[in-house]
């Protein structure tokens, strides 16, 4: 009688900051595969250390915020498994992707790693369309391989040279935002952070140009991806994802103004 193949190890990795009502959801969905699961708190005023560690020893605190890229990358350093797996604390890992999980975990496939399918539930409804999805991401590779890009924000898995990337069976559920307001925070929060990063860059823009980025980006979302087939909720996500657009661009053209203006003082 053959014995089971012996599989990778994998700690499922995770960056939160005050996610106590999402955070148990998403620990549950990783309790029966996961080897560890290590999170890393920016500073949580909230249940989140208390219900993490139900599930885990592996709570650590980096409150020196440095942007999410240079978070994971701090949140990397501390695993030790042959895999990790990035999970954010509003995901839930469905039935069907643990099981693709772990046959990629059995196969071992060399110079492999592997993404995900993000289905998103929005204001009510899942988004299917908008460009929403499928909404592919890299999430489990060996973690000699690969890493996290220090950006501020939009951080992307960079996976060493001759590392393909393969599709895991199964969509990941993404409680993406709980209310209205919860959206624009969030949002305010990330067209910030992504105005930060073009000014560090030397990026520069104008107000024609912020204009033209946000009709442009109404019209992919809700006609060319189809986010009308999303319904009403299409339709918001296309005039709220133009709106924060705009204020990214808008926040980049502020700051050259004030620049312009010190310079001249």
């Amino acid at each position: 009688m053959n014995s089971p193949a012996k599989r990778a190890t994998v700690t499922a990795a995770l960056i939160v900051k005050n996610e106590e009502k999402n955070l148990q959801a998403c620990l549950d969905s990783l309790m029966n595969w996961a080897d560890k699961i290590v999170l890393l708190d920016s500073g949580s005023t909230d249940r989140t250390e208390e219900i993490a560690r139900q599930y885990t020893t592996h709570f650590y605190t980096k409150e020196n915020w440095e942007g999410f890229g240079i978070q994971r990358q701090a949140a990397q350093a501390y695993i030790d498994t042959d895999y990790v797996f990035w999970i954010d604390a509003d995901e839930v890992v469905t039935p069907e992707l643990e099981a693709s999980i772990l046959e990629a975990l059995t196969a071992q496939r060399p110079n492999t790693a592997y993404s995900v399918n993000r289905k998103s539930w929005v204001f009510g409804r899942f988004i299917t369309h908008s460009g929403w999805y499928p909404d592919r991401v890299t999430r489990l590779y060996r973690v000699n391989e690969g890493g996290y890009s220090d950006d501020l924000v939009h951080e992307k898995v960079q996976l060493k040279e001759g590392v393909s990337t393969q599709p895991l069976v199964g969509d990941m559920t993404h409680y993406t935002y709980d209310n209205l307001h919860h959206y624009l925070v969030k949002s305010a929060s990330y067209a910030k952070l992504s105005a930060d990063q073009k000014q560090k860059r030397g990026k520069t823009t104008s107000l024609s140009s912020a204009c033209l980025h946000a009709f442009a980006c109404f019209v992919k979302m809700y006609l060319v991806k189809r986010g009308f087939l999303d319904g009403k909720q299409g339709f918001l996500l296309a005039v709220l994802s133009a709106h924060s657009t705009f204020v990214k661009y808008a926040d980049l053209w502020v700051r050259q103004q004030d620049q312009t203006q010190h310079s001249k003082s």
